[in-house]
């Protein structure tokens, strides 16, 4: 059964492309991943330092092998500098 994930990441003033890049990263290397099924990044238009990723993962497992990853634990050292908190994190399931 897949795993359905939202994410929101905001970033400090005048650090959004900074991010942005770190996220982009994040997205080629998390697409590669045996369990990955979905990887999209978004950014709003209403608000340039809020980025929203939709993920979809095979399983629980993959999910968490991920989490494990060092683009994803590197993003978690850098992220205090250039976040406003910690992201913002929705387990889903897909109704339709």
């Amino acid at each position: 059964m897949s795993i359905y994930l939202t994410a929101l990441v905001k970033s400090k003033p005048g650090k959004a492309e900074e991010l942005k890049a770190v996220l982009q990263n994040m997205v080629v290397h998390s697409r590669q991943e045996t369990a990955c099924i979905q990887y999209d990044l978004h950014q709003s238009t209403d608000d340039e330092n809020l980025f929203i990723f939709q993920e979809e993962w095979t399983s629980a497992e993959g999910l968490a092998a991920h989490n494990q990853q060092a683009y994803i634990t590197g993003f978690a050292t850098v992220a205090p500098e250039l976040t406003e908190s910690a992201p913002v994190i929705y387990l889903t399931q897909k109704l339709g």
